[in-house]
This record gives C-alpha cells, structure tokens and sequence, in this order.
C-alpha cells in the first residue's frame, strides 16, 4: 500500500504539472495579461495552494507541533532531531558521491558511522562535537551541479515550496533512498515520517515572523535564492539558519 502511495504521488505530481504546462501555453486576451515573475509563471495556481498549504499549517501542523514542543523534554526533541538527521547522511554520501566530491562524501560516512554507533543509532550528534559537521545534499542539487536547469517555481500541495527539478528529484529519487522506506514492517513507515513531519514543523518556528510585505513572494525568493547558493557552494548546517526551507 505504501508503495502505491508514493506511485500516486508521482502520477498526481505529473498530471498536475502537465495541467499547469498546458494552462500556461493557453492563449490570454492582452486586456487579461499581468506582470509575473519569469521564474513563477503558475503563480495563481501556486498562491491558491500556499494559501491551502497555510490553512493546514496554522490548523494542523502547528498545533501539533506546539503541543509536542510543549510536552516532550528538550533532551528527547534534541535525540529525534539528531536520529532524522543522521538518516539523511545517507542521501548526503550518496549525492556528495554522484557530483565526485570525494572529501564531502567521506565526511557523510564519517559522521554515519560515528552517530550510529558512538551516537545511539544517532540520537546523539557526536561528530558534529567532533567538528565534523553535515552537509545537506539531495538529488535536485546533484542535478543543478550537472547542469540541469530548476524550471519554473511550483508550490505543491503538503509539501510547499520546489521547483520541477527538486520536485521530480524528490519523488522518484531522495525519497526511495530513505532508509524510512526500507523501514519493517511497512505500516510503521507512516508513523515515522509523521513524527519527523512534526519535528521538522517544530524547529521551523514560526517562520512567518521574518517575513516582511508579501510572505508569498518572501518564501518563493528565500527558497530559490537558498537553493542556488547550496548548489553553487555548499552550505554547512553550522552556518546555515535557512535548513529547514
């Protein structure tokens, strides 16, 4: 059944965007045309779903992440934070790999291996202690590193804020790649994607606050500017407030 899921997710993801192609290519009168950024040219459609996307949040996701900061002790948020975050070594070593950074790559194992076995199965983060610090890489920047172009801005449904590039990337790649997906049994795989939606939507905070005029265009501008500079350098999460984006 989770199988089928990711697979309906896929087809959904692209229908969708094939809808939005052929909309966008749909003749329009002169008297009906508007000003739109050259890298948003579905902005109607991806406003009406960040608007969508915001009423879950301030209903359902937030709420649930209040009450979880609320009630679990800082020491427990601080070992779910660290154990989703050592599982993502995995996607890092192998896209540091796919780009022949070599260096990168034997850091991610580094910091695997110690934060698995010195760590708990990485609960604690111990080789950031030790200096060695992530760096998140995922299949949309190995991408970018190759030459391949983002396309247009799109906002999706649940998830927020992509582009064609990271959104196919996501899907077909980064997600089959999870050791959460390879997690026994399958019915406890929803459990644990739930708990690391709701520790990622903690340690978001209230991310809204720093926005200023159009939150919109602030968060589409924060996540393209974020994704060009992690593709054309690297960002190391020491130095890196915008992770969660």
């Amino acid at each position: 059944m989770v199988g089928r899921l990711k697979i309906g997710w896929v087809v959904v993801l692209t229908l969708g965007l094939g809808l939005l192609t052929g909309c966008s290519s749909a003749p329009t009168s002169p008297a009906l045309e508007v000003e739109t950024d050259p890298s948003d040219p579905f902005e109607n459609v991806n406003r009406k779903i960040y608007s969508f996307n915001s009423t879950v949040d301030k209903n359902i996701l937030l709420p649930v992440a209040d009450a979880y900061g609320s009630v679990t002790p800082d020491i427990i948020e601080r070992g779910v934070s660290n154990f989703f975050s050592n599982l993502s070594d995995v996607g890092n070593f192998l896209n540091h790999s796919l780009q022949f950074k070599p260096k990168k790559a034997g850091k991610d194992a580094g910091r695997l291996v110690i934060n698995t076995t010195l760590g708990l199965g990485g609960i604690v983060d111990v080789a950031s202690g030790l200096g060695i610090y992530q760096e998140s890489e995922d299949f949309g920047q190995t991408l970018g590193y190759w030459g391949v172009n983002s396309g247009p801005y799109v906002v999706l449904p649940f998830f927020g804020p992509s582009t064609v590039r990271d959104a196919s990337a996501s899907f077909l790649v980064d997600m089959k790649v999870s050791p959460i997906n390879r997690y026994n049994p399958q019915a406890h795989q929803f459990y644990i994607s739930a708990l690391q939606v709701v520790d990622l939507r903690y340690r978001l905070g209230d991310y809204e606050s720093m926005a200023s005029g159009d939150t919109y265009v602030f968060i589409r501008e924060a996540y393209l500017q974020r994704r060009e500079h992690m593709i054309n350098d690297g960002v190391s999460s020491e130095d890196d407030s915008f992770d969660d984006f």
